[in-house]
C-alpha cells in the first residue's frame, strides 16, 4: 500500500460509519444553510417548535431530571454503588478524573453565568419568591439560592445518568463505545448497531453541535461585549466569525494532541485557575458579607429544593413562563450536552465503580459549583447592593456577558488581574468542553472508535464553529438558546430509557434490593452467575 493510500484521509475513510456520519452532517448542514439563506422565516419555524416543547412538555422535563437526582442519590448511598465499569484499573487519578469531568461539562457556562445569574434575581425576584420585593436585602439570598438550584446538582445529572449508562453497558456487556449503548438492555449489545440505534446516534451528533454551538456563542459575545465595554471596539459579523474562528483553532490543536497531552493536562490547568480565582474573590471581596449570604443561599437551597424542583408556575401564559425561560432551559440546555457528556465520560470511567461516577458526576462537580456561584455571585449582589460597583446598568446596555468584567474591574488591588484570570478561564473551559464533545462526535462517527483519526476530528470542529459563527451572525444567542432546546428535548426520553435500563440491569446484576440480606446487598454478586457486572471487593472478602 502507498504512503497516500495509508494516510490520515484513508484513515479517516476506514474509520467512518457513513449512516451516522452522513445523516449526522447532513441534518447540521441543512440547518446552517436554512439560517444562511433564510433567517428570519428560519428563526420563526425553530421559534415556533421551541415554544411548542416548552408549553406542552415543560413538566417532564422537570420531573425526569428530578428523577434523574434520585437515581443517583440512591446509586451512591445504596448497594448497587459497588458495581464497576469493567474489572481494569482506573486510567487517570480521582483528581484528573474529576477535572476532565468538570470541564467536559458545562463548566465555561459555570464561569460565563457565575458573576451574572444571581444579579438577574436580585433585580427580579423568581415567581416562586414573588412576596420578596426586588434589590433589596431580603432579595439576595433567594437571588444567590436559585443560581445554586441552577447550576448544581440537577444540571449535571443528565451527563451522569449517560455517563453510566454508556460506560456500564460498554464495559460490561461488550456495547460499541456510542451513545446507543444506552440501548443494550432493550435491544441487546449485539442489535444496537441497528436502525434505532443510528437514529440515536444521529440525534447525538445534532445535539451534540447544537449544545456546544450555544456555548460557543455564549463565549463568543463575551470577548465581543467586553471589546465594547472596555476599550470601545465594535466588532461586525467579521469579526464575530474571527473570534469564533480563533476558537476553533485553539480547541482543535488542543483536541488534536488527544485526551493524555491535551485534554488532561488543560482540564488540571482549569481546576487550578478556577480555584485561584474564587479564592481571590473571596479574599479581596467583602468576605464575611460572601461567606454569611452563601450560608443562607445554601440553607435555601437544601429547604426548597423540591419547590424549586417541581414549581411549573400555572398561574402565567405558558410560552411566557418564568420557569420556561430559565429553569427549563437549563434543564434542556445540559440534556442536549448529554450525548457527547455522557460517552466523554464513559470514554474515561474505566475501571471506576458506579458509586464513583455518580459521585463526581453530581457530588464532587457540585462541590466545585456551589462555592463559585455563593462566592462570585455573591459578591456581585453584595457590590450592586451596596453601590460598590453599578453591575445591572451596564448588564441593561452590554448585555449579560459584561457582568464578569464590572465584578472583577470593581475589585480592589487586584482587578486587573482577576479580569485577564477570568477571560482565559472562560476560554480555556470552553476548550476543553469543545474538545471534549468534538472527540464524542468523532467516535460516535467511527464506529464507537476510541481514538477517531485526526481529519475526522478536525471535521466536526470546524463545523461546529460553522454553526456557531452562522447563528451568532443571523439570530444571535437568542437563534443558539433555540437550537439547544430543541436538540436537547429528545434526550429527555433517551436519558429516561437509560436510567430505566439501568435500575433493571443493576437489579438483574446485583439482585433485587428487596429481596437480598444485607451481605449480599453490599458486596456479593447474583448467586445465578447470570450477572454481567463486576463487584468491588469488600473488606471482608
Amino acid at each position: 500500500m502507498s504512503n497516500a493510500e495509508s494516510g490520515p484521509i484513508q484513515e479517516f475513510l476506514d474509520e467512518v460509519e457513513p449512516t451516522i456520519f452522513g445523516f449526522g452532517a447532513a441534518i447540521t448542514l441543512i440547518f446552517v444553510i436554512a439560517f444562511s439563506l433564510r433567517p428570519d422565516a428560519s428563526l420563526e419555524i425553530v421559534n415556533g417548535i421551541r415554544l411548542w416543547i416548552l408549553s406542552t412538555f415543560n413538566w417532564f422535563f422537570l420531573l425526569v431530571m428530578l428523577g434523574f437526582v434520585l437515581f443517583l442519590g440512591f446509586v451512591i448511598f445504596g448497594p448497587w454503588g459497588r458495581l464497576t465499569l469493567g474489572d481494569e484499573d482506573p486510567e487517570y487519578s480521582f483528581l484528573s478524573y474529576f477535572a476532565m469531568m468538570y470541564s467536559a461539562g458545562l463548566a465555561a457556562g459555570i464561569v460565563f453565568w457565575g458573576p451574572a445569574e444571581a444579579m438577574f434575581h436580585y433585580a427580579s425576584v423568581p415567581p416562586l419568591f414573588g412576596g420578596v420585593e426586588a434589590k433589596t436585602a431580603a432579595a439576595m439570598p433567594i437571588a444567590v439560592q436559585y443560581s445554586l438550584f441552577h447550576w448544581s446538582i440537577t444540571q449535571w445529572s443528565c451527563f451522569t445518568v449517560m455517563g453510566l449508562g454508556i460506560g456500564y453497558f460498554v464495559y460490561n456487556y461488550d456495547a460499541p463505545l456510542r451513545v446507543s449503548a444506552v440501548l443494550t438492555p432493550v435491544l441487546g449489545a449485539e442489535n444496537v448497531d441497528g436502525p434505532l440505534g443510528k437514529i440515536v446516534d444521529i440525534l447525538a451528533v445534532f445535539a451534540t453541535l447544537g449544545g456546544v454551538a450555544t456555548s460557543l456563542g455564549f463565549i463568543g459575545s463575551q470577548f465581543i461585549t467586553g471589546l465594547n465595554f472596555q476599550w470601545g471596539i465594535q466588532l461586525g459579523d467579521l469579526g464575530t466569525v474571527l473570534i469564533i474562528t480563533g476558537m476553533v483553532v485553539i480547541f482543535t490543536i488542543s483536541l488534536v494532541l488527544g485526551v493524555d497531552r491535551g485534554i488532561r493536562r488543560l482540564s488540571n490547568f482549569n481546576m487550578v485557575l478556577f480555584l485561584l480565582l474564587m479564592v481571590a474573590t473571596l479574599v479581596f471581596g467583602p468576605t464575611f458579607r460572601i461567606l454569611e449570604l452563601g450560608t443562607q443561599a445554601l440553607g435555601g437551597y437544601i429547604g426548597n429544593f423540591f419547590e424549586m424542583s417541581l414549581y411549573s408556575q400555572a398561574a402565567q401564559s405558558s410560552t411566557q413562563k418564568w420557569v420556561n425561560i430559565w429553569t427549563v432551559f437549563y434543564w434542556l440546555w445540559p440534556l442536549a450536552w448529554s450525548p457527547f457528556a455522557g460517552l466523554f465520560i464513559a470514554r474515561i470511567s474505566r475501571g471506576r465503580s458506579v458509586r464513583e461516577v455518580a459521585f463526581a458526576g453530581i457530588g464532587a462537580t457540585s462541590l466545585a459549583t456551589i462555592p463559585w456561584f455563593a462566592i462570585v455571585g455573591g459578591a456581585g449582589v453584595l457590590m450592586q447592593h451596596s453601590g460598590t460597583a453599578q453591575i445591572l446598568g451596564p448588564v441593561s446596555e452590554f448585555g449579560t456577558a459584561v457582568s464578569g468584567y464590572v465584578l472583577f474591574g470593581n475589585l480592589p488591588i487586584v482587578g486587573p488581574i482577576l479580569l485577564f484570570a477570568f477571560l482565559v478561564l472562560v476560554t480555556t473551559f470552553f476548550v476543553t468542553s469543545a474538545d471534549s464533545s468534538t472527540l464524542a462526535v468523532a467516535m460516535m462517527t467511527s464506529g464507537g472508535k476510541a481514538e477517531p483519526s485526526a481529519v475526522n476530528r478536525v471535521f466536526w470542529a470546524v463545523l461546529q464553529g460553522a454553526v456557531a459563527s452562522i447563528l451568532m451572525v443571523v439570530g444571535g444567542v437568542q437563534a443558539l438558546q433555540y437550537a439547544a432546546i430543541i436538540s436537547g428535548a429528545p434526550f429527555a426520553l433517551i436519558c429516561l430509557v437509560t436510567m430505566i435500563g439501568l435500575i433493571r440491569t443493576f437489579q438483574k446484576d446485583f439482585g433485587s434490593v428487596l429481596l437480598r440480606d444485607e451481605t449480599t446487598l453490599w458486596g456479593r454478586p447474583d448467586s445465578s452467575g447470570k450477572s454481567g457486572a463486576n463487584v468491588a471487593a469488600t473488606d471482608d472478602d
